[in-house]
């Protein structure tokens, strides 16, 4: 019989409420959550992730969940609301600390019917944070890639890059006004690429990177659906060559697949 991995159990979710939202783009809001709970949590490395723990349908509060054989679970035994973003914006300086994420919009998901309809107290909580990237301060050569998922792990990624490093963003949208505005960095380069309407979710960067150049000496972080990246994965490991310490790829959603808890 396979042994199971115990995990360990992840930081204790912190009540909060929707403190405003606001519309970034067609697919893009950001939603301000807080909470004195905020007090103590920390935004992490660029690309570190919190878990939002939602509200079931109709309900006027969370109910906290509890960690049992590996993942988080109700008292009846099923599983929560949960999704995982990026911690954008954290303010506990004020009388009630506030976090920033962006909600990337899909359809009539649990999540994406919360961040479109939240209004000022809508309640959610928040566990975390976790791992991110760490930056090589040395790095000359920059290239980030993702689709809409990765934008907000992106952003963060960014101006915390060395100001004399090139950097190019490789980014996948459903359409053109769907690109955001990105942080400013005085070596940036920003490709956006338009979905395309028939393919693979993630074809299109997946495709973008695959004429980008890639050095030795090119530090690569992507993120997206799990198939393209398994494909960016092949081409950076297998074709280019790239050592795989100098790249960081991971998968952020699967499609067809909702977040476990």
């Amino acid at each position: 019989m396979a042994t199971v991995r115990t995990r360990r159990e992840p930081p204790p979710f912190r009540p909060v409420r929707v403190a405003r939202t606001e519309q970034r783009t067609p697919y893009l809001v950001r939603v301000t959550l807080g909470g004195p709970a905020l007090d103590g949590l920390e935004l992490g490395l660029p690309a570190a992730s919190v878990r939002v723990l939602l509200p079931e349908p109709g309900a006027r509060d969370v109910v906290i969940p509890t960690w049992e054989d590996n993942e988080f679970l109700n008292a009846d035994g099923t599983r929560p609301l949960i999704r995982t973003l990026t911690p954008l914006r954290l303010d506990t300086t004020t009388d009630t600390a506030e976090l920033d994420v962006d909600v990337v919009c899909h359809g009539d998901s649990p999540l994406t019917t919360w961040a479109t309809t939240a209004v000022e107290g809508t309640p959610a909580a928040v566990s975390g944070t976790g791992r991110g990237y760490e930056i090589d301060p040395a790095a000359t050569d920059v290239l980030l890639v993702g689709d809409e998922s990765a934008l907000p792990a992106i952003s963060t990624v960014i101006p915390a890059l060395p100001v004399t490093a090139r950097v190019r963003v490789l980014a996948e949208v459903r359409a053109e006004d769907g690109a955001p505005d990105l942080p400013d960095h005085p070596g940036l380069e920003v490709q956006w690429c338009l979905a395309e309407p028939d393919g693979a979710p993630g074809s299109a960067m997946v495709a973008a990177l695959a004429v980008a150049e890639v050095g030795s000496d090119s530090h690569v972080w992507a993120a997206g659906e799990a198939a393209a990246v398994q494909r960016i994965r092949k081409h950076l490991f297998d074709t280019v060559g790239l050592a795989r310490s100098h790249a960081v790829v991971r998968g952020y959603w699967k499609v067809g697949r909702a977040e476990r808890g």
